[in-house]
């Protein structure tokens, strides 16, 4: 996240999920990808400041990342982001820190 979309350092907070066969279910060819039972779901939640090039970058150098460790194909990495605006961020103490 920093090297490609300019995330300050400290600015990690992640949650991680894993679900048994039952729970977790997915279109296996959707889009004419040909996905795995490996495949990883990746939501990231980012302000709606970045343009489509620098998104771009981003699911690149995941999957290149996720492909040589810890060995991913490439076609079993679904990355999403949601974007928000900035001033639905409240990172503690009650406040909106990204509003000006």
């Amino acid at each position: 996240m920093r090297e490609t979309f300019d995330v300050p350092e400290g600015d990690r907070f992640m949650t991680i999920s894993e679900h048994d066969d039952d729970d977790f279910v997915y279109g296996a060819a959707y889009l004419g990808i040909r996905r795995s039972d490996d495949l990883v779901i990746i939501q990231i939640t980012v302000s709606n400041t970045r343009p489509v090039t620098q998104k771009q970058k981003l699911y690149r150098r995941i999957a290149e990342r996720l492909t040589e460790s810890p060995g991913l194909r490439t076609e079993d990495i679904f990355i999403n982001l949601v974007e928000v605006l900035p001033e639905n961020w409240s990172f503690g103490n009650g406040e909106a820190q990204y509003v000006r």
